[in-house]
């Protein structure tokens, strides 16, 4: 396998639950009457083309999508197999859950050839249980794994999803209207909204992919697959059901956030308001008596300066008394 990188892993299914890692000498001298193979490639690796261009026997037309670069979860049928493209959450280290990872997979009665361009947990897992012989127990088998994988993988993610939904509510409705930072919570809720977005993207294709599985007239995909297939859609369609309230969770704390930012700017605007109009019959008696020209009232006077202060201070408190009558204040 080390002389050949573009092998990730290749399997003989028993049929039992278990399997038996081969090489690639194993890989290229497989024919159907040895039993089910599964066969892991990196697509990245330029010997992949060769191999499914050269010698793997499949059509231009699959080989294609199970080398394309940019896909959206399918399922089409084929005279002599089925290719599904599906996606799962990018769990890598330093990876964001929205940058899903695409599995191109090639099934026949006796035959699967997968790819990938990154790591999938979900892969590793199921050579965990092939090497604990609770792995499928045929390649039909094995692709209702992988999709129930992927499926399971998306849990905790879109849970996730939900918890910092809650959070922001939390941050957004606990206290006064000055206690969260309005700011910081706008930015959080419009990166939740994208990842909801993105991630609703390509999951719903996925369910339509799976649905498509189900109702193709193979006779190697035994009720055993089905039933798996329909575990996988049901699950599916709760994931999307739970990104769709994550959505609209978030629609209801925006709609919030705005209305504590359009509160915040009317306070503002009415104490500004009340300020303007106690100060401007103020500012009038004062310009006018600030004019330059003589026969200003008290001009000669030292004590006038102190009596219009008190006199526009007086004004002033029943300025103040009437809004309070009025109920302005």
């Amino acid at each position: 396998m080390t002389d050949h990188p573009e092998l990730i892993c290749a399997y003989m299914l028993d049929g039992k639950g278990g399997g038996a890692e081969v090489d690639w000498q194993a890989v290229e001298a497989w024919t159907p009457d040895r039993g089910p193979i599964w066969i892991h490639l990196d697509c990245t690796n330029p010997a992949t083309e060769t191999w499914l261009r050269r010698d793997s026997g499949l059509d231009t037309f699959v080989v294609d999508g199970l080398l394309a670069g940019e896909t959206r979860p399918r399922c089409d049928g084929f005279a002599d197999g089925i290719m599904v493209i599906l996606r799962g959450v990018n769990l890598n280290p330093g990876a964001e859950p929205e940058d899903m990872v695409s599995l191109r997979i090639w099934v026949e009665e006796h035959r699967v050839i997968s790819t990938r361009l990154r790591r999938l947990q979900a892969i590793q897992d199921l050579r965990d249980h092939l090497a604990e012989g609770r792995g499928p127990v045929s390649p039909a088998h094995l692709v209702a794994r992988v999709a129930a994988g992927l499926t399971e993988r998306m849990g905790p993610a879109i849970e996730e999803l939900g918890d910092l939904v809650a959070d922001l509510e939390e941050q957004l409705l606990a206290g006064d209207e000055a206690t969260p930072n309005l700011r910081e919570v706008r930015f959080k809720l419009v990166d939740l909204r994208r990842v909801a977005i993105t991630l609703r993207r390509y999951i719903a294709p996925q369910r339509d992919a799976v649905n498509r599985l189900l109702t193709l007239n193979e006779p190697w995909l035994k009720e055993r697959v089905r039933g798996r297939l329909r575990e996988t859609v049901d699950r599916v369609t709760r994931i999307i059901e739970e990104l769709d309230e994550v959505r609209e969770r978030s629609a209801v704390v925006q709609d919030e956030l705005l209305s504590r930012q359009s509160q915040r700017m009317e306070r503002v605007m009415y104490i500004l308001t009340l300020v303007a109009t106690v100060m401007m019959p103020l500012g009038f008696i004062t310009g006018l008596l600030g004019i330059n020209v003589g026969g200003i009232p008290g001009a000669e006077n030292h004590w006038s300066f102190l009596i219009v202060c008190g006199g526009l201070a007086l004004f002033a408190a029943v300025e103040i008394w009437l809004f309070k009558k009025m109920r302005w204040l």
